[in-house]
């Protein structure tokens, strides 16, 4: 009996309890409630504004230097070569004499053309003073007409024959200059392919030595078949190819070698590569360009006058093509669609989508998404952050 009251007791108390349990457990089940959203930090980036300049019309080509004019030096007569008058590699002037072959036999051969004139000249004197005589004899007719015709005519024939002496004396003095050998162009030499005291021949394939004038000093270069109008165009425009500015670069170097002129447009395009071949004219007096050497070309067509520029960095592409993050006046970006004429040097000039004074990210666009805001990042820790963002630099002639 006491046992169940007990039990009783301990039912109720249960009962009780049971709608606190229940509670407890729907309150500690109930989710928290959210936290209020922080504000979003700005995206830290680089901006530039949007620039308007002159940019050239450029035409990319690869070509190499070439020497503006290689000649071979060569015996013209047969020979002992005696002495050289220059040092392999170095640089000779026109008119400078460069080698000397043994002249004995050409001087002997001019004596001997001097002295057959000399022998016809004084036949021809006496045959004048006979002539002379003969005159004054037929007038007076102590002599027949017959051999008056026949001393005139001993006169032609000693005057043809100093005529020939001259010309055998023209062509020994010729023979005996071949003797002396000079440089025919101010040029760099090559390597000496034969050494004094050896016999040269006029037949001698390989010559003396090779000359290059690379001061002026030319480059061969090609263009795609495709840009063949608008250098035609520009060629037109400017009244010939000398007109064309060319900007020589070391190969895939930032590093300008020179400047030129357009000399030569090929008259006919090379079918087998789709390459049309031009050829340009540079001043070069410290031989940075050297014969044979690679080089990227530019050929300058013309300006785009006030073209609106912005970093190449800032242009992106996506799906719907190419695009930049345009900075509106609350620092906040939007994706902004862009048409590109051309890209070069760093620079891409826009034809569509972009305003003069605008302002656009180039740096640091994968963290953006248009809506965000930005702040500009300065160029090293020390810089003080631009608020404007940097502009386009360089001037207007110096990348395009």
């Amino acid at each position: 009996m006491a046992i169940s009251s007990v039990r009783r007791s301990f039912l109720w108390w249960a009962l009780a309890a049971l709608p606190i349990v229940v509670l407890w457990i729907w309150w500690s089940g109930r989710p928290a409630p959210a936290a209020a959203p922080a504000a979003a930090a700005p995206v830290q980036v680089r901006t530039a504004m949007v620039a308007a300049r002159d940019m050239p019309i450029r035409v990319q080509g690869l070509g190499a230097a070439q020497a503006w004019a290689s000649v071979m030096v060569r015996a013209r007569i047969d020979g002992q070569l005696e002495s050289v008058g220059f040092r392999e590699g170095e640089i000779v002037r026109q008119g400078q004499l460069i080698a000397r072959l043994d002249d004995r036999t050409q001087k002997a051969q001019l004596a001997q053309a001097v002295a057959q004139r000399a022998r016809d000249q004084a036949q021809l004197d006496n045959a004048r003073e006979d002539l002379a005589r003969y005159v004054e004899l037929a007038r007076h007719g102590a002599i027949d007409r017959k051999t008056l015709d026949t001393q005139r005519a001993q006169v032609a024939i000693l005057q043809a024959a100093i005529q020939a002496d001259e010309a055998q004396i023209q062509a020994a003095r010729v023979q005996l200059d071949y003797t002396r050998i000079t440089a025919p162009l101010t040029g760099r030499t090559g390597p000496l392919k034969v050494d004094p005291g050896n016999l040269v021949r006029a037949a001698d394939a390989d010559g003396l030595v090779l000359i290059n004038q690379i001061d002026p000093i030319a480059v061969s270069f090609t263009v795609p078949d495709t840009a063949f109008a608008e250098v035609q165009a520009a060629v037109r425009a400017a009244g010939g190819a000398g007109g064309l500015a060319v900007e020589v670069y070391g190969r895939d170097q930032p590093e300008l070698l020179g400047r030129g002129v357009l000399v030569l447009v090929d008259n006919q395009i090379d079918a087998a590569s789709g390459t049309l071949r031009l050829k340009a004219r540079l001043d070069n007096p410290d031989h940075t360009l050297w014969p044979g050497r690679t080089v990227d070309v530019r050929l300058i067509l013309g300006d785009r006058a006030g073209a609106l520029v912005v970093p190449e960095s800032a242009v992106q592409r996506g799906a719907q093509g190419l695009y930049v993050y345009l900075v509106g006046s609350d620092d906040r970006v939007s994706a902004q669609t862009v048409q590109v004429a051309v890209a070069q040097d760093g620079l891409a000039v826009v034809t569509e989508g972009l305003s003069a004074g605008q302002r656009v990210v180039v740096d640091g666009q994968y963290k953006l998404r248009p809506g965000l805001k930005i702040a500009e990042v300065a160029a090293n820790a020390a810089d003080a952050p631009a608020a404007g963002g940097q502009a386009v630099s360089g001037k207007p002639g110096d990348a395009s």
